[in-house]
């Protein structure tokens, strides 16, 4: 009994550590994926692609129900010209508040930006 009373804590903590890291790491994939989209979306666009490759983004990232996003992008206008979108996210760290209760600290938020860059193309 008292080995679980000793273990148990550690699991449970280790538990949180992964759900926590990889909402973290679906969060980031997301993201990523959707400035790819958007910045492909926006370098064949032949009118306004910086609203493109915005609205492009953005419908790939309403599937997700994790984190909250931000998007935005630049350049583009004329035949290879870079069109880049970036993709800021976070999630909040649920086991922040649990290691500040042991005297640690760590960030409240995970957060991060997924950058994409592509040539915009011409006929």
């Amino acid at each position: 009994m008292a080995e679980a009373a000793i273990t148990l804590p550690v699991v449970i903590l280790l538990t949180f550590a992964m759900i926590n890291l990889s909402m973290a790491w679906f969060v980031a994939v997301a993201a990523s994926n959707a400035a790819n989209y958007g910045a492909r979306v926006g370098s064949v666009s032949q009118v306004s692609p910086i609203a493109y490759s915005i609205a492009a983004a953005l419908e790939r990232l309403d599937a997700v129900d994790v984190g909250s996003y931000s998007v935005s992008a630049s350049g583009g206008g004329y035949r290879g010209a870079q069109v880049v979108v970036a993709v800021n996210w976070e999630v909040p760290n649920y086991l922040g508040t649990l290691v500040s209760y042991l005297g640690g600290g760590s960030p409240l938020n995970f957060s991060g930006t997924a950058v994409s860059t592509f040539r915009q193309e011409g006929w």
